[in-house]
């Protein structure tokens, strides 16, 4: 875009923003970007040249992307996708209302004791099914395991409630990280806070900055970028000071490390680079100090690990070359379907904004293949499958158009 075509863009943006009767903070908000960004969009000097960034503005300012910016390619007609179920609709129930009014009612009244080697193997088995992508079933294996963790925290002996109470959140953040791979974010925000409560009850502090992290990345899909910040951020810092010394634990440093990514995200959302990349440094010294890829508490954690966040940073600040350069050197066979396909899914989204049309597609089906659920329901690889589709035009392979069907990319 040249100068004069950034100049008349940012014009025409503040134009649509005023018949709004938005301000730029309003505009801001609603878009998940700084007010600084915008500011800039609307002078002249930003370049907003992704379809994905654009579509965001237009919703934004509630107007077609042709009215926006007429030169934008025209829209690919489909036929309107039946809908699909939510794999964790079930799931959702979980967590509306309280979880034992019966017990309430009732505390002295006959229960059936759950033996804790019971309970520990199916937290374990949640987990599992949350790495491998298997939500359905997730939904179904916690609506039975949640309500007797909920009750036995209630009614089980003292001497083992620390321990249900353990389970307990790690059941929760089980369900907490599913709600956002389906960007069902407003659920995995009661899931956190309830893996939290659980947590400091069991005593085991740790687990309370598990569930935190869970939190933040609840409040990163509602886009509530400064609730994200905060959460983050005090959990750094509070962190921070307890790992200062070389003798720290690998738990508490794993910790340490996924929320400086979680922060990363953050900025990197919010287009702010210099920060986002300052929180992945950060990230890549804890990784160096820990030496290995881990799993503690379910984070994955690890050089690794970094990289792959290294490599959806540059592609949500729009720097596709980086990111492939990054992603495409990275074995993470070693790590869970998930974290596979995620990477998987950035390199399809890093090829789109190049508009390499065969590369993403190729990229997307692997992701596809690895968790076709994780694919279906997250939305920034159904705009940037949209996006191969308005770029192919014409030319679109049937294997793309298949896709987009598959995941509700069509228009």
């Amino acid at each position: 875009m040249t100068p004069e075509g950034r100049r008349a863009f940012g014009a025409r943006v503040a134009e649509l923003r005023n018949r709004c009767g938005l301000t730029q903070r309003d505009l801001a908000a609603e878009i998940g970007r700084t007010t600084s960004w915008l500011s800039q969009v609307e002078r002249g000097v930003q370049p907003v040249n992704r379809l994905d960034v654009l579509r965001l503005l237009a919703d934004g300012l509630g107007v077609s992307l042709q009215e926006l910016r007429p030169d934008a390619p025209q829209p690919v007609e489909a036929e309107e996708p039946a809908p699909r179920p939510n794999d964790l609709d079930q799931a959702r129930l979980l967590i509306s209302g309280h979880p034992s009014l019966d017990v309430l009612l009732s505390p002295d009244g006959p229960c059936e004791e759950q033996p804790l080697a019971v309970l520990r193997s199916e937290a374990d088995e949640a987990w599992s099914l949350a790495h491998g992508d298997q939500l359905s079933e997730l939904s179904a294996s916690l609506g039975s395991l949640i309500p007797r963790l909920e009750r036995a925290t209630r009614t089980a002996d003292r001497r083992k409630r620390s321990e249900v109470y353990a389970l307990q959140a790690r059941a929760y953040q089980a369900l907490s990280a599913a709600f956002v791979q389906q960007n069902e974010a407003d659920a995995a925000w009661v899931a956190a806070d309830r893996s939290i409560a659980a947590a400091e009850r069991s005593g085991r502090v740790l687990d309370v900055f598990a569930g935190t992290f869970r939190l933040a990345h609840a409040f990163v899909h509602l886009k509530r970028y400064d609730q994200a910040d905060y959460v983050a951020q005090s959990a750094v810092a509070a962190l921070g000071r307890h790992t200062d010394h070389a003798e720290a634990s690998s738990e508490a440093l794993s910790l340490l490390g996924s929320l400086h990514l979680v922060l990363a995200l953050v900025h990197a959302r919010s287009g702010n680079r210099a920060d986002a990349r300052r929180e992945t440094d950060h990230a890549r010294r804890v990784a160096g100090r820990l030496g290995e890829d881990r799993n503690d508490f379910n984070l994955e954690f690890g050089p690794t690990n970094v990289e792959i966040q290294a490599v959806s940073v540059a592609v949500d600040l729009g720097d596709a070359g980086e990111a492939l350069e990054i992603g495409e050197r990275l074995d993470a066979s070693g790590l869970s379907i998930e974290r596979q396909a995620r990477l998987a899914l950035d390199l399809g989204r890093a090829n789109a904004q190049l508009r390499r049309v065969d590369d993403a597609l190729e990229w997307f089906t692997k992701a596809e293949r690895l968790a076709p659920e994780m694919v279906h329901s997250h939305v920034a690889a159904r705009s940037a499958i949209r996006d191969l589709m308005l770029v192919a035009g014409r030319t679109t392979p049937p294997e793309l158009r298949a896709l987009a069907q598959r995941a509700d990319a069509m228009s």
